[in-house]
């Protein structure tokens, strides 16, 4: 007798509860089709509903298995969907980072190709004689009945929307009671694009096809006479050219004079973009002696992560084509990462010219239809070099040479969501299971890899030099407190305002830096104080004016203005603070004949209008550029020969122990945009707080001073690089129960480390309540965890069991415990 093969498989749901592997036996016909990464269909739960899920262990031992056994139903995929490379990733993440399978699945498949079943329900042909048989019927399964009576079949989302109350249950009953027959029906949201192929079916005669149609057929016989002159057509073509119909198209298929087929077709994300040619650069000592550095490592196949620390301007992106370009040589495949989606145009542009049509790229601006092409192309090998901000990651490439991760210090490389990756873990990870060569680059690189390169844990490359021989740009820093007592009570100091009249006059252009969007900050009410703010997140609104409203940056809620204190009924409301929005005005006002543009998440929202921006700047049509971070790095413009930093110390005083290096690294940053060109360039940094270390050391460009003077801050409150940190925050509606919640996770949490670490009281802190304390309607409480001695593997597991623990037993389904290890940000 032949024996049964088992599998292990994640089923894609959304619940903790079924955060596990699920044992299926697999059928004969199967057998072959199915191994680790295979997308299937398969019964789940009490009422052997369909759902998808994905097989993650193959060959399960299970000579004799203790429970019923349940089969696969279909396979959903002609090829794997991921690869065993990537499902081994999928487990690393679960464990790392403490996020369900499901999460971990999800991050290395596209958005929009999971099946979801949208149940169709319809009442038996045979009810009226199975309700006589059934007990009277229950109010809610009366409303459900009379809505079917009504509707031959229905889908479970549009019953729920008709009636008052969730009839899931409801419906449940009726089908153990035979009244109800429920039918799944899976859909995604994306699929791949195709086109209908027209062409007169072969073997025909062209007139004798015409002598049997009708004389009448005039329409028919056009289709034809185009098809005889053109050859196979597009449908969409037919359609525009002669204005035909689908029903016109199948009767002549019915007749056998055409044939139809349907081809797969690419959403072109370039459309018809011209590839420039690439400019040949001569490398410069220090770029030739860091990718002879690195090759030996891509030759010998060996994992290595180096990271470069080259100043703004020192030509790293040259060293990373060029690196690139060995390993396409070696008919391997390169991931480049880059921070902000402000970026990519730029890179992409710059590696186009050089590799041509053999990038995929991949970020949130493109839309579902465009990732998943893109993703497709990368999955069938037609593609080398894959780019895009933090998720790009995850390509599916099989065959890693290398990973490049630019701007590698920015937070943007953090997830925010489940699961809470960092980009350059997850890039360890993979270049350790390709044994490929990770690159990290930063003018200002992040204190955690400095440190590791003081370590031996990567190898540090530097470039000190700019790549036109040019100098660093001279940083002014001006003490805004001095203004205010000579009486300037401008936002424009008057030495960044001189400036900004020579470059205009030079016809050079300058660049504005404020890391804060709108108009203004809060609005109050002079007479009460009152401050609008946001009903869901108790933070003020911040005031939009080019379309009139408040706005929560938090949550996207909305309101208008108001014109008198909905408090005290006072028309004293005064609007304080800036942001770019308000910066725009005023230099609009001080500066009426220059060409002024803005860069920020509210003027980049539509499809394409960054890249315009960012055209027109190189085109030479804007004198003045407005933004926020997203203007801080990468972006080069040869032009620019001024930066403007608003309010340097805007970051400093945040309670967030990154704070510091947040400064310098924006500062330094922002400072490099200018004198990239044959020009020198100068910053004028405007701040209240001249005197601090992270303003004196962008001042002199000195990330060495900056770094030791930090970590010496660092180390001595045992903040990371010389401890873990690990942020747990509970969440809910119901403030008591998230109190409640933290508070028995505190206790649990302090009972269980007491045996492993003896200064745990000074390890755990709190519970208590965020520094952003309610957002989205949701109380937010925290536990911080600060380790230095204790196993991270152990603590990782203590936490996430009192985490299942605590949620089973108090059963609530209105409380989510986040767990975020070494977090970015705190708030």
């Amino acid at each position: 007798m032949k024996r049964t093969s088992y599998v292990e498989i994640v089923i894609n749901n959304k619940s903790s509860h079924t955060n596990t592997t699920y044992t299926y036996g697999v059928p004969d016909g199967l057998a072959d089709q199915i191994s680790i990464g295979t997308r299937v269909m398969v019964p789940f739960g009490k009422g052997n509903r369909l759902i998808e899920g994905y097989v993650v262990d193959d060959n399960i031992d299970l000579a004799a298995p203790t429970f019923k056994i349940k089969y696969i139903q279909k396979i959903l995929d002609e090829e794997n969907l991921i690869s065993k490379k990537l499902i081994e990733l999928c487990k690393w993440m679960r464990e790392e980072y403490l996020c369900t399978y499901i999460d971990a699945v999800q991050c290395v498949i596209p958005t929009g190709i999971s099946y979801k079943s949208d149940r169709k329900i319809r009442l038996r042909d045979d009810y009226d004689s199975m309700q006589q048989m059934n007990t009277k019927l229950s109010d809610k399964q009366n409303a459900v009945v009379e809505v079917l009576r009504s509707y031959k079949h229905i889908t479970e989302s549009s019953l729920k929307q008709m009636l008052s109350f969730d009839p899931s249950s409801t419906i449940r009953s009726l089908e153990n009671k035979n009244m109800v027959i429920l039918e799944d029906h899976f859909k995604k949201e994306v699929n791949g694009l195709t086109e209908k192929i027209i062409r007169i079916s072969e073997n025909l005669n062209t007139f004798e096809v015409m002598g049997k149609l009708k004389k009448n057929a005039v329409k028919q016989r056009q289709i034809l006479n185009y098809l005889q002159e053109n050859g196979a057509t597009q449908w969409s073509e037919l359609r525009k050219n002669l204005g035909v119909s689908a029903n016109l198209i199948d009767s002549l298929r019915e007749k056998g004079f055409i044939d139809i087929e349907i081809i797969e077709k690419k959403r072109d994300i370039f459309g018809k973009e011209e590839i420039l040619k690439d400019k040949i650069f001569e490398l410069t000592d220090e770029q030739n002696q860091i990718i002879q550095e690195v090759i030996p490592f891509m030759i010998n196949l060996q994992y290595q992560p180096f990271l470069i620390h080259g100043v703004t301007g020192s030509g790293k992106t040259e060293v990373y084509m060029q690196l690139i370009g060995k390993v396409v040589e070696q008919s391997k495949e390169a991931i480049v990462l880059v921070p902000e989606i402000a970026l990519t145009p730029q890179m992409i542009e710059r590696f186009r010219s050089r590799f041509g049509n053999q990038i995929a790229v991949l970020h949130s601006k493109l839309s579902l239809g465009e990732r998943y092409d893109e993703w497709n192309r990368i999955k069938r090998g037609e593609v080398k070099i894959a780019i895009g901000a933090r998720s790009a990651v995850f390509a599916p490439f099989d065959n890693l040479g290398i990973i490049i991760v630019d701007e590698e210090h920015e937070h943007t490389y953090k997830s925010e969501q489940n699961p809470k990756y960092h980009a350059v873990e997850v890039a360890e990870f993979r270049c350790k299971q390709h044994n490929a060569v990770l690159i990290l680059g930063s003018a200002t690189p992040s204190l955690e890899s400095y440190y590791k390169t003081e370590k031996g844990l990567y190898k540090r490359l530097v470039m000190e030099t700019r790549y036109n021989q040019n100098k660093l740009p001279d940083i002014h820093i001006i003490d805004m407190r001095a203004e205010l007592l000579n009486g300037n009570k401008s936002v424009f100091s008057e030495s960044l305002h001189r400036e900004i009249l020579k470059n205009l006059e030079m016809g050079e252009q300058t660049i504005l830096f404020l890391n804060r969007r709108g108009y203004s900050t809060f609005i109050s009410c002079r007479s009460c104080g009152y401050v609008a703010k946001c009903p869901h997140c108790e933070i003020s609104l911040t005031y939009h004016k080019n379309n009139h409203f408040l706005s929560c940056h938090y949550c996207g809620y909305k309101q208008n203005p108001p014109e008198t204190c909905p408090k005290c009924g006072s028309k004293y409301i005064k609007y304080f603070g800036t942001g770019t929005e308000k910066i725009e005005k005023m230099t609009v006002e001080l500066f009426p004949n220059a060409r002024i543009a803005r860069l920020d998440l509210d003027t980049t929202s539509r499809k394409g209008s960054m890249e315009k921006i960012i055209r027109e700047i190189k085109q030479g049509k804007v004198d003045i550029l407005i933004g926020t971070q997203m203007i801080a790095k990468g972006l080069d413009f040869p032009n620019v020969t001024l930066v403007g930093v608003i309010a340097a110390d805007m970051n400093l005083n945040l309670p967030e122990f990154r704070a510091a290096e947040r400064t310098f690294q924006l500062i330094t940053q922002v400072a490099g945009r200018a004198g990239r060109g044959q020009r020198l360039g100068r910053v004028i940094v405007q701040t209240y707080e001249p005197e601090h270390f992270a303003i004196q050391a962008s001042q002199n460009h000195d990330f060495v001073s900056f770094y030791h003077q930090e970590m010496a801050m660092r180390e001595s409150f045992s903040y990371p690089p010389f401890s873990r940190l690990v942020n747990i925050m509970i969440t809910g509606e119901e403030e008591a129960d998230v109190i409640k919640i933290a508070n028995e996770y505190a206790t649990e949490l302090k009972y269980e480390l007491k045996g492993i670490d003896l200064s745990v009281q000074d390890v755990i802190f709190g519970p208590g309540p965020a520094a952003l304390a309610r957002i989205n309607q949701k109380y937010r409480w925290q536990i911080i965890i600060k380790s230095k001695a204790i196993d991270q593997k152990v603590i990782r597991g203590i936490i996430n069991t009192i985490r299942s623990d605590i949620l089973k037993k108090n059963n609530v389904n209105n409380v989510n415990i986040s767990i975020d290890i070494n977090p970015f940000n705190m708030l």
